[in-house]
């Protein structure tokens, strides 16, 4: 018997939870505490543990490398892309205001296109933070230690 087998059950238990609780925070993020920023780190936790109890190269062959710098790179675009869009979308005469969300939808009344702007902007953030934090584990965990096991 693996002396690990308790951990990988667990951990396969837990994981799925884990990313599940991470869209709870970021999708109730808008109605109360949290949003993006949490919501990206408690994702790239998932990752994370995976990695401590499976193993640095399987969560590399999980989650590549290539996807977590295309990931960190949309995210920016998904924030930048909103703001411009609402920068561009305002009516004719009205001033140009960066991230305006009320441009992304027409009833002004109801403040809709907060709800969606919010809700884009969330996801970009939940994207690149997500990224980021899984680009700088790879960096720290597959790094060379400079003193051999022996010299310890």
């Amino acid at each position: 018997m693996s002396p690990h087998l308790i951990l990988r059950v667990v951990a396969k238990l837990l994981i799925p939870l884990i990313v599940v609780f991470g869209f709870y925070v970021q999708f109730h993020g808008e109605y109360g505490p949290g949003g993006g920023f949490q919501a990206g780190v408690i994702i790239a936790v998932a990752v994370i543990l995976y990695a401590l109890i499976f193993g640095i190269d399987a969560a590399r062959r999980t989650v590549p490398p290539v996807a977590v710098r295309f990931g960190a790179a949309l995210g920016v675009l998904i924030f930048a892309g909103v703001g411009i869009a609402t920068l561009f979308m305002n009516g004719a005469g009205e001033p140009l205001n960066y991230l305006d969300y009320d441009a992304l939808h027409p009833d002004q009344g109801h403040h809709t296109g907060q709800h969606y702007g919010i809700i884009l902007i969330e996801i970009g953030v939940l994207t690149t933070v997500s990224s980021v934090m899984l680009a700088i584990f790879y960096a720290f965990a597959g790094r060379v230690p400079d003193i051999p096991d022996e010299e310890w």
